[in-house]
């Protein structure tokens, strides 16, 4: 069985990963966190914080 989404994210914390968003558009970084809501923390020139319902992928 595939591991849950908050597992994979749990595996990748630390780890640079590139995340598509509504839109089209696309943020880099490395996964600094995350919670229940898929809402992600990104480090990287500056702190990025999206909101997990922007989220289309994460790529790392």
């Amino acid at each position: 069985m595939a591991d849950r989404p908050l597992d994979v994210l749990e595996a990748t914390l630390g780890e640079d990963v590139t995340v598509t968003l509504k839109g089209g558009d696309t943020v880099a970084g490395t996964l600094d966190g995350y919670d229940q809501h898929m809402n992600l923390v990104l480090e990287g020139e500056n702190t990025t914080i999206i909101r997990g319902d922007n989220v289309v992928s994460i790529q790392p």
